[in-house]
């Protein structure tokens, strides 16, 4: 048993209660639209999708006689009891949401966001260009090495973004996942799009209803062969379940794999690969529901599987192990992080959940607590605090590999920034205002893009379920190379939680995700697009002309070795860098990497790069890989994958090298 935790007779007995105020907290926030002002519920935590922060209506209602459930009030008391009766009624009384209503709304953010954006330099702050439907909610997505992008999330049980769409709570074949393909070279139609339905499991749960596997809210990153490993995901009930699921989406074939369990469920995990290319799976809530966090550390592919490094290798049926060390975090998605030193760094929410994980030795070291303002002050739900779901990004520091990380978002009162360094943290610079449930991305320059955010889960400044959002949620903000922070234009929708964004091989932005202001601004609910996909072009896209790459002599490549490639304007190029691709769910992205190469030498139109040096400083896997000129435009990229040398290796880098040098010479 995990030190700590209740015996599972107590634990059985709390996931009940949990439940029971997860739903009717869930109602509550569906009220608030028609039941105006809100006081602070004293139920239980921040449990998953649209379990947020409960709210109860404060209004006449508020003390209108109810009928009691007796079982309610037997096991949480006659008041607790009390306001779940009431915000069951007040749930009652919201109403579906009309199509006109939804049309509306889109049509009012497409002119706020034209007005808004008009004073705005695209060569300063670039710009927002495409907006188009989606047929997933994209609560997850993955840039694949393919150059296309996977979206997954769930099947919704509800279409009124006043109410819950997720079937957490649901138990049997409603409860179930799905997954899509977006293809950006095929445009934006719906030819673009290709589904690409999970395995078909039957989950334990009591029901034998097999139905695609209902993998939201898991943990993903990427495998040294570009394939995705996914662990977790919902079981349903007790106000969000975990499961055992491990899966690996294998982008070259585009199907999963569906691997043997792991040992403990988990709902709301993170995911990391380490300097050896195997994954590491922490936290999330354990099969017994929500309020029951699972310290066990596991690792995927198990020590006794080699690493996959080919895509020739399907990693199907292969199994988890186990490490001795324990991860104790007492909130779901920390953030995790393989820095330089090959260790990996986990970031709880909680300001003393700071720890540096030694894989290769199994063990864990503290680190110190990290400084947030408001760290003396109670937490969302009047308990500890800790923060939301917000951003951490391993800053560039050269040649090396991140030594860094930048903890910057999940506080709606605390714009500052928080570096960890050398096991130390200061606050930098802030940016314009405290939001949670954002994503901040590393670009090809080496610069930050903060899109998205929220005040709070499902509340985007004026109260949960209110699709009505404050302005400055829908506006960018960007980091240059000093450190320094400026608000930009805005984006279409305001998106919140489940939002994501991923930086595309042509160094454009796709934003997307938040099923609930998808549903809110759909312009068709009868249709299967009900999501949709937002394109922003970064200000190095409107300064002039970019540099050009040509070929990849040696897109596969060992570490310390020369990348030869080819580029028709070879006299703009003044760096090269490789970006990780990256995956992320929740605000946390496991993924991102930024790496300087070194330009060892020129000839004609044909450049020598340096690789890293070793698996501390890029992991094992694929990279994109992008020429800047001065300015700091980056070229399209290409793809490069990085794995240790072998004698194949070696023998077809210097081929290459000696073939760009024959067709240097010649020009």
């Amino acid at each position: 048993m995990p030190p700590g935790n209740p015996p599972p007779s107590a634990r059985r007995g709390l996931a009940t209660a949990i439940s029971l105020c997860v739903a009717t907290a869930m109602a509550a926030s569906m009220a608030v639209m028609s039941a105006g002002p809100v006081v602070a519920h004293t139920g239980h935590g921040d449990a998953d999708h649209g379990d947020a922060f409960p709210y109860a209506p404060a209004s006449r209602a508020a003390k209108a006689p109810v009928a009691v459930d007796p079982a309610e009030a037997a096991t949480l008391g006659e008041e607790h009891a009390e306001d779940h009766a009431r915000t069951r009624k007040a749930m009652a009384d919201v109403g579906e949401y009309p199509q006109t209503t939804r049309t509306a709304r889109l049509g009012a953010l497409t002119a706020s966001q034209e007005k808004a954006n008009a004073s705005f330099d695209a060569s300063e702050f670039g710009r927002f260009r495409e907006y188009f439907q989606s047929p997933d909610f994209a609560a997850h997505i993955a840039l694949l090495p393919t150059g296309k992008v996977l979206l997954f999330s769930f099947e919704r049980i509800e279409v009124n973004p006043q109410k819950e769409p997720a079937p957490t709570d649901t138990i049997g074949k409603p409860n179930a996942g799905r997954a899509w393909i977006w293809d950006p070279a095929k445009g934006t139609g719906a030819d673009a799009f290709t589904e690409k339905k999970p395995p078909v499991v039957n989950m334990p749960d009591g029901k034998n209803e097999p139905r695609p596997a209902p993998f939201f809210c898991a943990g993903h990153s990427f495998l040294p062969n570009g394939m995705l490993g996914v662990f977790g995901g919902n079981l349903g009930g007790n106000g969000g379940s975990g499961a055992k699921l491990s899966l690996v989406f294998d982008p070259w074939a585009e199907e999963w794999y569906l691997n043997k369990d792991m040992s403990v469920g988990r709902w709301y995990p993170s995911v990391v690969t380490g300097a050896d290319g195997r994954q590491v799976i922490m936290s999330g809530q354990s099969e017994l529901g929500w309020g029951t966090p699972t310290p066990v550390v596991e690792r995927f592919p198990a020590a006794n599987q080699a690493v996959p490094f080919d895509k020739s290798v399907k990693p199907n049926g292969w199994p988890v192990d186990k490490l001795k060390t324990e991860a104790p975090f007492k909130w779901d998605y920390p953030h995790l992080f393989s820095l330089r030193d090959g260790k990996i760094y986990g970031l709880g929410r909680s300001v003393d959940q700071q720890w540096i994980f030694d894989t290769a030795a199994d063990t864990r070291s503290d680190l110190p607590n990290r400084p947030d303002v408001n760290k003396n002050m109670p937490g969302p739900d009047g308990g500890e605090w800790r923060r939301n779901y917000g951003s951490a990004v391993p800053l560039p520091a050269g040649f090396r590999g991140p030594d860094s990380v930048l903890v910057l978002g999940g506080d709606r009162n605390d714009p500052h920034t928080y570096r960890l360094a050398g096991g130390k943290w200061n606050t930098e610079k802030p940016r314009a205002f405290g939001r949670t449930q954002d994503d901040t991305l590393l670009l090809p320059n080496g610069n930050l893009l903060t899109v998205n955010g929220a005040f709070d889960i499902r509340d985007y400044g004026n109260g949960p379920y209110n699709p009505n959002a404050d302005l400055k949620y829908r506006q960018v903000e960007l980091r240059d190379e000093n450190g320094d922070w400026k608000l930009g234009p805005v984006q279409r929708l305001p998106r919140g939680y489940h939002s994501n964004a991923v930086v595309l091989p042509d160094g454009r932005v796709m934003i997307t995700g938040d099923e609930l202001q998808q549903l809110a601004n759909d312009p068709d609910i009868t249709d299967n697009n009900n999501g949709s996909i937002e394109i922003y072009e970064p200000a190095y896209l409107h300064q002039g002309s970019r540099p050009q790459l040509g070929l990849v002599f040696n897109p596969t490549v060992g570490y310390n070795e020369k990348i030869t490639v080819s580029t028709s304007t070879p006299g703009d190029v003044t760096r090269a860098v490789l970006l990780a691709p990256t995956t992320a769910t929740h605000s946390v992205n496991t993924s991102q990497r930024h790496l300087e190469l070194r330009i060892k030498s020129r000839g004609g139109n044909f450049l020598e790069l340096q690789a890293p040096p070793n698996a501390a400083a890029a992991p094992p896997g694929h990279y994109m890989l992008f020429l800047l000129n001065e300015e700091g435009a980056p070229s399209k990229a290409g793809w490069v994958q990085l794995k240790p040398p072998t004698a194949a290796t070696a023998k077809a880098a210097a081929s290459a090298a000696a073939t760009a040098k024959t067709k240097a010479s010649g020009d």
